[in-house]
C-alpha cells in the first residue's frame, strides 16, 4: 500500500503527548519518495544525520521492502548551553509492500 501524506495527521493529539514520546515519534515519519524506472524501483529517503550503518534495509514476507533506524540523543556535555533543539532522535520504520513486476533478489541499498 502507498502511505499518503497528510500534512495534518495527528496535529491535535501533539500537544497531549508528552515530550519523552514526541522524541521517539517525531523522527518516525521519516520521509520516503519511490519512484518507478524502466530498470528499477528507486526509493529515496531524507535520513539526515545517520550513517548507512544505522540504516537497515530489508525484504520481509517475500515482497514488503522494510527500511529502519534509529538516530541517537546527542551527547550533551555538563556545560552546553542549548538555545534551540528541532532534530528528533528516535526509531523510525517505513515499510512498502512491492509490486509485482519487483526482482526483490536484487536490492541494494546505498
Amino acid at each position: 500500500s502507498l502511505d499518503i501524506w497528510d500534512p495534518f495527521e495527528g496535529f491535535s493529539a501533539v500537544a497531549s503527548v508528552p515530550p519523552s514520546a514526541r522524541e521517539t515519534t517525531a523522527f518516525a515519519t521519516a520521509r520516503i519518495d519511490w519512484k518507478e524506472t524502466p530498470e528499477a524501483h528507486i526509493f529515496k529517503a531524507d535520513l539526515p544525520g545517520l550513517k548507512k550503518e544505522e540504516v537497515k534495509v530489508e525484504v520481509e514476507d517475500g515482497n514488503v521492502l522494510q527500511i529502519s533506524g534509529e538516530r541517537s540523543k546527542e551527547h550533551e556535555e555538563k556545560n552546553d548551553k542549548w538555545h534551540r533543539v528541532e532534530r528528533s532522535c528516535g526509531k523510525f520504520m517505513r515499510r512498502f509492500r512491492l509490486l509485482e513486476n519487483a526482482k526483490v533478489d536484487q536490492v541494494k541499498a546505498n
